[in-house]
C-alpha cells in the first residue's frame, strides 16, 4: 500500500483511459471533451494522503503513514484533503485524527476553512461531543478561527436532526466561543433556521430575539430569500424600509425569486422596472429567476429568448441560466431543445455541471428510458463530471428496475473509487437487486467495500444478505459480516434516519 501511494506521488501524469460505458448514437446533439484524470502534483498528494487516512488503523499507524511520504502538510493541502473526505463522505473520525495530529505540530494553525470542512464531517455524522471538543481546542489556541460561518456550519448540522429550540441553544453556546458575538452571529442563526428548518421559524426566532441585536441589511436579505408567499416577503421589505434599511440587488432579487416562483411576473418585472430607476443593473441571479418563472407559467421558448436578451443588456449567462431553461424544456418534454441548449453551452466555454446532468437522468428515469441514462451517465463520467446523490439514485433504481447488475456494479465501483455519491442510499438498492437476483458474492463484496469506507450497510440489506448466506451454510462470511457490524456499535446511524431523540442533548456545557 505504501509503495503504490510513494510510486503516485513521484508521478505526474497518468495514461488516458478508454470509457468503460458503451456510447448511443441516440442523442446526437452533445459532444462533450473528454479530459479524464488530469491531475497535477497537488492532486496525486491529496489521493494519497486521502488513501492513508481511509486506511489508517489508528493515530499512531497514520502518524507513521504520513511522516513515510515524506509530504508538506501545508495549510492548503490540508484543506484539500479534509474536502476530498466531505465529498467523498470518508470515515469522520479518521478524519479527526488527521486534523488533531496535524494541529498538534508546533506553531502550526488550521485555517478557518480546514476547521469549518472538519465540523462538517463531524455534524454530518452527528459527532456532537467531538465538534464541542474541537471548538474549545480551537479557542484555546486561536479563537479568531471561529467566524461566523463556523457557526452556520455547526448550527446547519444541529438543525437538521434537532429541534429549533435545541439550535438556539447551541446558538448561545457560541457566545463564549466567537471573538464577538453580534449580527453577524444572528444572521447566522436565521440563515441555518430559512435553510434547514422553516421560514416560519425564522420569523418567529427574529421578532424574539432582534432586540438583542441590530437587524443589517444582511438580516432582511436572508429573511427574504426564502418565501414562497409574497405576502410575507413583502411584509419584511416594508419593516427594512420602516427601519431605514437601503435594499441593494441581492434584496430585489429575493423579491424578484418569490414572485417569480409564485407565478407574478407582473409584480417581477415591477421589481426589474424599479432596480433600473435606482441605477441597479439587473445580474444573471434577476435573469435566473426570471427564466424559472417563465417555465412555471408554460414559456420555455420565452425564457430561451431572455438569454439572448441578458446580453445586450450586458449581462451574460452562466451555467446555472442555462440550467434554468433546460430545466423548462425538460418539463416540457422537449428534449431536443434540452440537448441544443447543452451543447450551446458548451460551445460557449461552459461545462455541464452535475445538475445540468441530474435534470436529464429525472426525466429519463420517469421516462423509464434505461439507453439514454446509461449513455449519459457514460457522457458525464468521460467528461469528468462526477453526479451527485440524486443523480445517483435516478441510475441505481433503473438499475434495478431492469435487473441490469453489471450497470449497477459500475455505479457502484465508480462511487468507490472517485467518491462521490451517498454510499448509505444508493447501497440499499444495490443490495436489494445483488440479493434479488442472487448475486451473493458481489453482496458480500459491496458490503465489505462499504464498511472499508467507513459506513453503515442499513440493518435491513444487512439481514437479507444474511439469510441468503445462511441458505448457502456460509457461516465464517456471516460471521465475518457480524463482525464488521459490530465495530460501529449501536450509537452510529445513517445520516439519513437520525431521529430527535438523539439529539437530546447536542450541547454540553462549556
Amino acid at each position: 500500500m505504501m509503495m503504490m501511494i510513494k510510486k503516485n506521488l513521484k508521478s505526474l501524469s497518468f495514461e488516458l483511459q478508454k470509457s468503460r460505458y458503451v456510447s448511443s448514437s441516440k442523442i446526437p446533439f452533445l459532444s462533450f471533451h473528454t479530459n479524464p484524470q488530469n491531475h497535477n502534483n497537488k492532486d496525486i498528494q491529496v489521493d494519497a494522503i486521502y488513501n492513508i487516512i481511509s486506511n489508517s488503523t489508528s493515530s499512531q499507524n497514520l502518524k507513521q503513514s504520513l511522516k513515510s511520504t515524506g509530504v508538506f502538510l501545508s495549510n492548503d493541502l490540508i484543506d484539500k484533503v479534509l474536502k476530498r473526505v466531505r465529498f467523498s463522505h470518508g470515515n469522520p473520525l479518521q478524519a479527526l485524527d488527521f486534523f488533531n495530529l496535524t494541529a498538534n505540530r508546533r506553531g502550526f494553525y488550521h485555517s478557518s476553512n480546514s476547521l469549518d470542512t472538519m465540523l462538517y464531517i463531524l455534524g454530518r455524522s452527528r459527532k456532537f461531543d467531538h465538534i464541542w471538543d474541537v471548538l474549545i481546542d480551537i479557542k484555546r489556541k486561536d479563537r479568531n478561527l471561529i467566524t461566523p460561518r463556523t457557526l452556520q456550519v455547526v448550527l446547519g448540522r444541529v438543525a437538521k436532526v434537532c429541534s429549533v429550540r435545541m439550535t438556539v441553544e447551541s446558538f448561545w453556546k457560541f457566545k463564549r466561543l466567537v471573538p464577538v458575538f453580534d449580527t453577524s452571529c444572528f444572521n447566522a442563526l436565521l440563515r441555518t433556521l430559512c435553510q434547514e428548518k422553516s421560514m416560519n421559524d425564522a420569523r418567529n426566532v427574529y421578532h424574539h430575539l432582534k432586540k438583542g441585536f441590530r437587524p443589517n441589511l444582511q438580516t432582511f436579505n436572508i429573511l427574504l430569500s426564502g418565501w414562497k408567499s409574497s405576502e410575507e416577503a413583502e411584509l419584511f421589505y416594508d419593516e427594512m424600509k420602516e427601519m431605514g434599511v437601503k435594499p441593494d440587488i441581492v434584496t430585489y432579487n429575493s423579491l424578484i425569486d418569490v414572485f417569480c416562483k409564485g407565478r407574478e411576473l407582473e409584480k417581477a418585472y415591477g421589481v426589474v422596472a424599479k432596480m433600473r430607476e435606482e441605477d441597479i443593473s439587473p445580474d444573471v441571479i434577476t435573469y435566473t429567476s426570471i427564466i424559472g418563472g417563465l417555465g412555471l407559467v408554460g414559456q420555455p421558448d420565452k425564457a430561451r429568448d431572455l438569454l439572448k436578451e441578458m446580453k445586450e443588456h450586458g449581462c451574460y449567462p452562466d451555467v446555472a441560466a442555462y440550467n434554468a431553461v433546460i430545466r423548462n424544456y425538460c418539463i416540457a418534454k422537449r428534449l431536443d431543445a434540452a440537448y441544443s441548449l447543452m451543447a450551446e453551452m458548451e460551445s460557449k466555454g461552459m461545462s455541464p455541471n452535475a445538475t445540468s446532468y441530474n435534470l436529464f437522468f429525472r426525466v429519463f428515469y420517469w421516462s423509464n428510458d434505461l439507453r439514454n441514462s446509461w449513455d449519459f451517465y457514460g457522457r458525464m463520467m468521460d467528461a469528468g463530471c462526477l453526479p451527485n446523490t440524486q443523480s445517483c439514485m435516478f441510475l441505481i433504481k433503473l438499475f434495478k428496475r431492469h435487473e441490469k447488475v453489471e450497470m449497477a456494479l459500475q455505479l457502484w465501483n465508480d462511487m468507490v473509487e472517485k467518491g462521490f455519491g451517498s454510499y448509505i442510499l444508493v447501497s440499499d438498492v444495490l443490495l436489494d437487486l445483488l440479493c434479488d437476483m442472487g448475486k451473493l458474492v458481489e453482496a458480500e463484496k459491496c458490503f465489505l467495500q462499504m464498511v472499508e469506507k467507513g459506513h453503515k450497510p442499513s440493518n435491513v440489506s444487512f439481514r437479507r444478505i444474511k439469510v441468503l448466506m445462511e441458505l448457502a451454510n456460509k457461516h465464517d462470511a456471516i460471521r465475518n459480516l457480524s463482525e464488521k457490524m459490530a465495530i460501529f456499535g449501536s450509537s452510529i446511524r445513517a445520516p439519513e434516519s437520525m431521529d430527535e431523540k438523539e439529539c437530546s442533548d447536542p450541547v454540553p456545557s462549556l
